[in-house]
C-alpha cells in the first residue's frame, strides 16, 4: 500500500514514516525546508521524498496525480500555539490553504484514498473542570490562533467527506513529545536549556512560563501508532481523540527533567514567556479510539522525558 505523509521531515512525520515502513507500507513524503531532511536520514533509503510547497495548488495537484496514494496522512502545518499569537494570520491562512490544496487535488483527480486529517486537542480550549476528561462531543472553545486553524482543518475534512464521499478520518492528538521536537514546545524547551546549562553554554538559571497548567502527554512513537491504526480501522467521517488519559502539571514535568541532571539549576518565572491566555487543564478521554483500534499508550512519561533530555545533550 502506498502512503503519503505531508510534512514527513517534521517531528511527528519522521516518526510516522518509521512506523509505516516497519508496517510494510511504501512511503512517500513532502517537505519544504532542506534543513529538516536530517530528521529522516536514518530511513532515507526506504523513503521517497518530494520537495513541494503545499501552498502551491499546482504543485500539490501534480504530486497527487502522479503518486495516486492509497493512504494520506496530512501532518504538514504550522504547529506552535505560543508562536501563533505572534502571527495569527500566517498560522490560520497557511494551515487552511495547504489542506484545501491537498483535498482539492484528491477531488479533481477523482481519487478516493483514505485520508487522515491531524487536528489537535488544542481545539477544545477552555474546558470546564466538570467536563473533564475531554471526549469528542466536547464543545470547541479555542484560546489561540493555532487552535482556530486546527478547527478549520478538522471541519474541512468532515465537509469533504460529506460532500465528495472521500474517506476522511480526523484525529485530535493531545500533547505528544519526544526527541527531535522543536524547542518552541515546553518539554523540548526545558530539556534544551538544561542540556545547555550542563555543557556550560548557559548560566544555571532556567526561565519558565506558566508551570501550573496541566497537559496530557504521550510519547510521539505511541501517537504515530495511533495515526496508523485509526486510518486503517477508523470510520470515515468520524473524529477520534488520542492521548494518555492522564494530565500532568508542567511543574512536575520540569522537576522530573531537573532530577536527571547533577547541576544545581535555579528556576525563575519570566513574564515574557506567559501566553495572553492559557488553559488550566487538558486531559483526553481516549475510549473511542481504544474501542475502534485497541490502541493505548505504552511508553511511560519518565522514559520519554529522559530520551528528550538525552537527545538535546547530543546536539
Amino acid at each position: 500500500m502506498k502512503a503519503l505523509i505531508t510534512g514527513v521531515t517534521g517531528f511527528a512525520g519522521s516518526f510516522l514514516a518509521e512506523n509505516l515502513i516497519s508496517a510494510g507500507y511504501e512511503v512517500s513524503g513532502t517537505y519544504l525546508n532542506d534543513n529538516s531532511v536530517n530528521n529522516v536520514s536514518a530511513i532515507s533509503d526506504k523513503l521517497t521524498l518530494h520537495k513541494v510547497d503545499l501552498q502551491n495548488a499546482l504543485e500539490v495537484n501534480e504530486l497527487i496525480k502522479n503518486l495516486k496514494p492509497d493512504y494520506v496522512f496530512h501532518l504538514a502545518a504550522l504547529t506552535s500555539p505560543a508562536e501563533s499569537f505572534k502571527n495569527p494570520s500566517e498560522f490560520i491562512n497557511n494551515n487552511i490553504d495547504v489542506e484545501i490544496n491537498l483535498l482539492e487535488a484528491v477531488r479533481m483527480n477523482d481519487l478516493k484514498p483514505r485520508i487522515l486529517i491531524v487536528s489537535s486537542g488544542e481545539t477544545y480550549g477552555n474546558v470546564k473542570a466538570e467536563d473533564l476528561p475531554i471526549d469528542e462531543a466536547t464543545p470547541m472553545m479555542p484560546v489561540n490562533p493555532y487552535a482556530v486553524s486546527k478547527i478549520a482543518q478538522d471541519r474541512l475534512g468532515y465537509q469533504y467527506f460529506v460532500a465528495y464521499k472521500i474517506p476522511i478520518i480526523i484525529i485530535r492528538p493531545f500533547n505528544h513529545i519526544g526527541p527531535k521536537q522543536s524547542p518552541d514546545f515546553v518539554v523540548s524547551s526545558f530539556a534544551k536549556k538544561i542540556a545547555e546549562i550542563e555543557s556550560g553554554k548557559m548560566e544555571p538559571v532556567l526561565k519558565v512560563g506558566n508551570l501550573s497548567a496541566k497537559r496530557d502527554f504521550t510519547d510521539v512513537k505511541d501517537m504515530v501508532d495511533a495515526y496508523r491504526l485509526i486510518l486503517e480501522k477508523g470510520e470515515p467521517g468520524e473524529a477520534y481523540n488520542a492521548g494518555s488519559g492522564k494530565s500532568t502539571e508542567i511543574k512536575e514535568v520540569l522537576d522530573t527533567l531537573l532530577s536527571f541532571s547533577e547541576k544545581q539549576i535555579t528556576v525563575e518565572v519570566d513574564d515574557s514567556l506567559l501566553r495572553p491566555i492559557d488553559v488550566e487543564d487538558l486531559v483526553c478521554d481516549n475510549s473511542k479510539i481504544k474501542d475502534a483500534t485497541g490502541w493505548e499508550p505504552k511508553i511511560p512519561l519518565e522514559q520519554t522525558l529522559r530520551e528528550v533530555l538525552d537527545y538535546w545533550r547530543g546536539q
